[in-house]
């Protein structure tokens, strides 16, 4: 099949290593991609947010099918103009992206679907984002409206950091105050073509920088999957997903076709296991960054018949996907200063040697060629993916990767996936 795969990330590194080593001949072209990227599959420069665009060259190409990895394509609207020329696109429209692209909107589809979340306040003022933090009280949890790239929620016990917190967002648009949560966080994905779903394996994130959840939030520093510990609740991982499928995502999923904006694509479900029960902290339209790393390495499922048959409405007679038993974990390693001000422009190296680990794969994420050299050109630079029978020997190949590979100012989590390789 001949695929184009939009974006230049780790999560996209991470789809054309899982449809390679489906070893089905594929022809894989990645726009605009990056050096690793590169390395692998044919790249062109073309902009991932300009549908027109993407719709010719599909068409001039003979691509079968269009994967789109980030949300800002998505919420650009750059699946439909592609799926109107009649080609498969897995990613939802622009309509069905705003359960992304806008926390109000989500949370109404929430309320209309009956899908347990937080309690919102919607705030377009500092006057109404104040009163509101000073109604639902500490902790404090304040989310841009939009899109935020991963920066744009803000949970603490500081008052004033949550005023202006709001501040600063509501320069951009409105924010949500919302209803602290407590309790383990979760990303579950689901497959959907519109009408029924298909659920991936559960993983967790780490979206703070610094060890023991210290610092500023991030894109996210690392993920491990599965997650033993849904079953101490709920007897096994599976019974937790087959609860969020019938409570969270098919609602959702037939809420936005009951409105005539069918979802198409990959529904991140970010949820939370409080003491009342399983909760929704948000939702995303696209793979998770850096959960997509750790989920589909354990994937034994072909990724392209599961992207195929969501994009052309069969997901109901495609199997359950199945997963390996193996544990999977993933480490970021980051530029200097990040996620404040990133140094761009030092060199890499090592990654080769990393590679050549058992159980080791490194994805890039933020990398480019200058003058022959592999360069950082990002803030989240690498994840490096470390897989065995045990997340012990997971972790332990995974950080022995890292530490093969240099990047001057280079940071880092020393504790991804600690709590479970114990």
């Amino acid at each position: 099949m001949r695929i184009l795969v939009l974006g230049s990330g780790a999560r996209e590194h991470a789809i054309i290593t899982a449809l390679l080593a489906e070893q089905a001949g594929h022809v894989i072209t990645a726009a605009p991609g990056n050096a690793g990227i590169a390395a692998d599959v044919e790249t062109v420069s073309l902009d991932p947010t300009n549908g027109a665009l993407v719709a010719e060259y599909a068409i001039e190409n003979g691509v079968e099918l269009v994967v789109v990895g980030p949300e800002a394509p998505l919420i650009a609207g750059v699946a439909d103009p592609v799926r109107t020329r009649g080609i498969p696109v897995f990613g939802p429209s622009k309509a069905a992206a705003q359960l992304e692209g806008s926390k109000a909107f989500a949370k109404r589809i929430m309320a209309e679907a009956g899908v347990p979340t937080g309690r919102p306040v919607y705030a377009g003022t500092v006057d109404e984002a104040v009163a509101a933090i000073d109604e639902l009280g500490a902790p404090y949890v304040v989310k841009a409206d939009g899109l935020a790239a991963g920066k744009g929620v803000l949970v603490t016990e500081d008052r004033q950091a949550a005023i202006d917190h709001a501040t600063y967002w509501l320069q951009h648009g409105h924010v949500v105050v919302e209803e602290f949560l407590d309790g383990e966080e979760v990303s579950l994905f689901f497959l959907s073509d519109g009408h029924d779903i298909r659920p991936l394996s559960p993983a967790q994130d780490y979206k703070r920088l610094g060890d023991g959840d210290a610092g500023p939030n991030t894109g996210g520093m690392g993920a491990y999957s599965p997650l033993p510990w849904l079953a101490d609740r709920w007897g096994s991982e599976q019974a937790f997903v087959d609860e969020v499928a019938d409570m969270v995502a098919l609602p959702t999923v037939r809420r936005l076709e009951h409105e005539g904006t069918p979802f198409v694509g990959l529904l991140y479900c970010g949820l939370i296991v409080t003491e009342q029960g399983v909760r929704v902290i948000e939702f995303n339209a696209r793979f998770g960054d850096p959960e997509t790393q750790v989920v589909l390495p354990r994937l034994a499922t072909p990724l392209s018949s599961l992207l195929l048959a969501a994009a052309t409405g069969q997901l109901a007679a495609a199997p359950a996907p199945e997963f390996r038993t193996d544990a999977a974990v993933t480490v970021v390693l980051a530029s200097e200063g990040y996620p404040e001000n990133p140094r761009t422009g030092r060199p890499i190296t090592g990654i080769d040697q990393a590679n050549a680990r058992d159980g080791v794969s490194v994805a890039h994420a933020a990398t480019g060629v200058l003058d022959g050299e592999l360069v950082a050109t990002g803030g989240r630079v690498l994840s490096v993916v470390g897989t065995g029978a045990t997340f012990a020997e997971a972790r332990e190949r995974a950080y022995a990767g890292l530490h093969d590979i240099t990047l001057q100012g280079a940071q880092f989590r020393t504790d991804i996936a600690a709590k479970v390789a114990r």
